[in-house]
């Protein structure tokens, strides 16, 4: 059966991103963005997900994190579109939460008092829903909390801009949503490790279908 693997890379005047992914393989990794935070999120993604993932990014981190994030996240989806390839065989919204609904590919992640929740389609249709985080992301940082934790200084409205560049590349339907918790680390920590299962789920061949695509238009 053939790997699903890419190597891309993406230069713009902002950053310069180098990905070789591959969708069968074993959660190894290799993660350099120049942010120790979003390297962190990374390595949870690639290890959750059971993919191998290489990613290197200079980006203008002079200015501040938002390219690279942003940009990382474009990168990482035209790399899963491509490696999927023309998704024929996949399950596309993967296996469901609970056994009596395989059709939704979704994902429930705890993190300490913190519950996360992702469910994707790889439908070819780019859309985010990023639902119970809009109290986080007015907050007010202050600059104690910036020094003392960086994903208080990551923050959500980072984390937004990476999974919106991953599901406009990646032609997918991606919800992310925050059932509850409070906690910086935990929360950002959650989203990426629900988005990793779900995505894992969705991008899983299914052999009774072998060689088909996952609807009844007939393209994806």
């Amino acid at each position: 059966m053939k790997v699903r693997q890419t190597n891309i890379s993406r230069h713009t005047r902002e950053t310069k991103i180098a990905v070789r992914l591959n969708l069968d393989g074993s959660g190894k990794y290799k993660i350099e963005t120049g942010i120790p935070f979003f390297d962190h999120m990374l390595t949870l993604f690639a290890k959750h997900a059971t993919m191998d993932l290489w990613l290197k990014c200079d980006g203008d981190l002079e200015v501040d994190a938002h390219h690279t994030v942003e940009d990382c996240g474009i990168a990482l989806g035209h790399a899963f579109a491509l490696a999927m390839g023309d998704k024929r065989g996949i399950r596309r919204y993967g296996a469901g939460f609970h056994p009596k609904n395989p059709f939704t590919g979704e994902a429930y992640v705890p993190m300490d008092e913190c519950l996360a929740r992702c469910v994707i389609d790889f439908s070819g249709r780019p859309h985010l829903v990023w639902r119970g985080l809009d109290k986080f992301s007015q907050k007010k940082i202050s600059e104690s909390e910036k020094v003392q934790d960086v994903s208080s200084a990551f923050r959500f409205g980072l984390a937004r801009e990476f999974f919106q560049g991953f599901a406009n590349e990646a032609r997918c339907n991606l919800h992310l949503e925050l059932l509850y918790g409070d906690e910086p680390h935990h929360i950002v920590e959650a989203l990426f490790k629900a988005f990793a299962r779900a995505t894992e789920a969705a991008c899983a061949r299914d052999p009774r279908i072998a060689g088909q695509l996952p609807s009844t238009k007939g393209k994806l």
